[in-house]
């Protein structure tokens, strides 16, 4: 229940950061807003570590690992991630990511040993089915956001590559939180990681492009970058790579891989009531259905 209960909060997170980051990626742009809000959340996450004395939990070979799984799951799997949204647009490429689930399921299986029961599977598809439904069936296809930029299959193949990414970058730090690592200084090390990792490609990329300007201070505080949208960066980053990302390895370390991941991917559930919400437009019937066929999943797997 632990497990369950971490990675549904996880998905709350991610859903309401999802919310608080469209402004903010849209004028940053999506390298830029990443190692921006990574920047912010491993300097809070350092000095809670520290604080807190995570420290102790990790040993080298636990460090090592979690990094791996930071390069793998944040820093790749989110370039692959936001360059297919480029090209797929919102709609296709959260329904084609959400195969992420049952990959880690599989890799869970395959690498890990960690077997599922019948009822557990069958939850598993029906959240993964529930969710592709709910984001395709929502209503407002028609906005030139989903209109296909250069090769559908290119960017079918590299979505592929991040949900792939993402599931192993779970699979990886499984054994660490099993063996006991604290969450919020695993959390640490991955969020480090990926906002050294971030901040070097955007310094190499900067300087290929001949802007010194960028490699140097703007690299830190990129152009458009006001008082508001960092508020809303750090929330983002607080709340969703934080709060969210602590969560998502508080499940691994209670849980099955699959099962947490599956869970974890309910964010575009959540986000239908947020939106109605916040722009008034109701969803579509088809995505209501969607999200019902994803609780009843839910449903199965809690209650297995």
């Amino acid at each position: 229940m632990i497990a369950n209960m971490a990675a549904l909060g996880a998905a709350l997170c991610w859903a309401a950061g999802g919310l608080i980051a469209i402004g903010p990626v849209r004028v940053l742009g999506s390298i830029a807003f990443n190692r921006v809000r990574l920047t912010i959340v491993a300097a809070v996450l350092l000095v809670a570590t520290t604080l807190l004395g995570g420290w102790e939990t990790l040993d080298t070979g636990a460090v090592l690992t979690l990094a791996l799984s930071g390069a793998a799951g944040i820093v790749m799997g989110d370039m692959a991630l936001f360059w297919s949204l480029s090209r797929l647009g919102p709609r296709r490429n959260v329904v084609i990511y959400a195969a992420n689930a049952p990959l880690t399921a599989l890799l869970g299986y395959t690498l890990l040993g960690e077997a599922l029961g019948t009822w557990t599977t069958l939850g598993i598809v029906l959240v993964t089915l529930g969710v592709m439904l709910a984001v395709a069936l929502r209503s407002g296809s028609t906005h030139n956001w989903e209109a296909v930029q250069g090769s559908l299959l290119a960017g079918v193949g590299v979505c592929l590559v991040a949900a792939v990414a993402q599931a192993v970058g779970s699979v990886i730090a499984k054994p660490v939180m099993a063996a006991g690592a604290d969450p919020v200084a695993s959390a640490t090390v991955r969020v480090t990681t990926a906002a050294l990792m971030f901040t070097a490609i955007g310094a190499l990329s900067a300087l290929r492009g001949g802007d010194a300007a960028a490699a140097g201070g703007g690299l830190f505080l990129p152009r458009g970058l006001t008082p508001k949208l960092a508020l809303q960066v750090a929330g983002n980053g607080l709340l969703g790579v934080g709060l969210g990302m602590t969560l998502l390895l508080v499940g691994l370390a209670h849980g099955n891989a699959g099962v947490v991941a599956t869970l974890s991917a309910l964010s575009p559930v959540l986000i239908l009531p947020m939106m109605w919400l916040m722009t008034g437009q109701r969803p579509s019937l088809g995505a209501w259905a969607g999200a019902a066929v994803a609780v009843a999943g839910v449903a199965l797997i809690v209650n297995r």
